[in-house]
């Protein structure tokens, strides 16, 4: 049986020994740097890089060789945690469990840390490096993929949306579309690159991106679920502020019961599309069902 537990923390220490090196090796101690060190290294789950690396193995890729560009994923979904948080958007004071950045430095340090990581995510992307004669076409691809699931066509419009949602009532389709943007997109963009970067041929790339949007809005979907029912000491952050802000959720909108449905749905559904790939893809199967139970 696969141990995901075990699988989950052999890949996070060997990405937070890389994100330790890449700030080590790009920054220095300035203020800035501190921001920037506090926010990345402040624990979490590590899903997006830890699914770039699986996405690879399941397309027969070496996962060693991505391990910069996983972590460059990592940066750019820690850079939207640190503007999430700030006053001018969801105003939290705590995230994994410790004082958000703005509240730790302040506000003009926060935007500046989140524009930085940011930055310093594609220069990673794009640095001779990471990049080869061999594999340049891939990476361009790849940084073109980023550039969309985080740019305004992805993650800011979702985050936009979001904002602009608060104390309205959306559609079921309005609300899928919300999420797979502020959330989704960069799962999907985490998964192609593994797959991309692994060599996997396009009808396989297709498939893990399938696979990606399924679980990608099931996270979401766990998410809003949490934030009515989960326990604000597991998960590292305030329940029930979603409906403090009048923000819209599948709970909300269908109720909690049909949420955990959905969400079901979407897992099996992100099983079925890679039901053909072999054992390699178990990483990618055990991590469909955590997020269907996960507890923050």
């Amino acid at each position: 049986m696969f141990d995901l537990k075990k699988y989950f923390d052999e890949k996070r220490d060997q990405i937070n020994i890389c994100l330790d090196e890449l700030l080590s090796s790009s920054t220095n101690s300035t203020r800035i740097a501190s921001a920037m060190k506090y926010s990345l290294m402040a624990g979490g789950k590590r899903l997006r890089p830890v699914l770039c690396l699986a996405s690879a193995e399941a397309v027969c890729g070496n996962s060693d060789n991505i391990i910069r560009e996983a972590c460059a994923l990592e940066m750019i979904h820690t850079y939207s945690l640190i503007h999430d948080d700030l006053p001018s958007m969801d105003n939290d004071d705590l995230r994994r469990g410790k004082p958000t950045c703005h509240i730790a430095f302040d506000e003009a340090t926060a935007i500046l840390a989140g524009d930085a990581l940011l930055t310093l995510a594609f220069q990673i992307l794009s640095s001779p490096e990471t990049m080869s004669e061999n594999n340049s076409s891939k990476h361009l691809d790849i940084v073109n993929r980023v550039s969309v699931a985080a740019g305004y066509q992805g993650m800011i419009q979702g985050q936009m949306d979001d904002i602009e949602a608060e104390g309205k009532q959306l559609s079921f389709d309005d609300l899928e579309k919300l999420h797979r943007l502020k959330t989704g997109v960069l799962i999907e963009a985490s998964v192609c690159t593994g797959a991309v970067l692994g060599g996997a041929e396009t009808e396989k790339v297709e498939n893990l991106q399938s696979y990606a949007e399924n679980i990608g809005l099931a996270f979401q979907v766990t998410d809003d679920i949490l934030n009515v029912e989960g326990d604000p000491e597991i998960m590292g952050k305030s329940a029930g502020t979603d409906m403090e802000r009048g923000k819209m959720t599948y709970p909300s909108l269908i109720g909690i019961d049909k949420s955990k449905k959905l969400a079901e749905k979407l897992v099996n559904n992100a099983l079925d599309v890679i039901s053909h790939f072999d054992h390699r893809a178990d990483p990618l199967r055990s991590i469909a069902q955590y997020i269907l139970h996960r507890k923050r």
